[in-house]
């Protein structure tokens, strides 16, 4: 027998929010092999440096992100709304919200830490 699977239609209005922090907020949606997030940053907000094995692209919808990319010889690149930034697997980095910014980030494989939500550095202070 074959496993036939499903499609969904998910709309982004109706999945909640989850709070971080002050300054963020995101929303899932999650397959099997790949997740999507919108991701809601206010200015000041900082997601401190960290790397995982997911390889991540992230969409500017609005504002502009600040990123710091690798351990010692840190390249800056500012990602503004219609930029895209490919971040590959295991690449340590740091975003900063230079305004009030949404991204859509997808990661490939899904975040565990952020299903099981053991994503601390993530649920500080956020720059605050």
């Amino acid at each position: 027998m074959i496993d036939q699977k499903k499609t969904q239609l998910h709309r982004w209005e109706e999945i909640p929010k989850e709070k971080l922090n002050n300054l963020l907020d995101r929303r899932l949606v999650t397959g099997d092999r790949i997740m999507m997030a919108q991701v809601f940053l206010k200015k000041g907000c900082v997601v401190p440096m960290h790397h995982h094995e997911n390889e991540q692209m992230t969409y500017i919808l609005e504002g502009a992100l600040r990123f710091l990319i690798g351990e010692k010889e840190r390249e800056e690149v500012i990602v503004r709304a219609g930029d895209v930034l490919h971040i590959p697997s295991n690449i340590p980095h740091q975003a900063e919200a230079l305004e009030d910014t949404l991204d859509l980030d997808v990661f490939s494989p899904p975040r565990q830490d952020w299903l099981d939500k053991t994503d601390a550095y993530l649920r500080g202070n956020g720059g605050s």
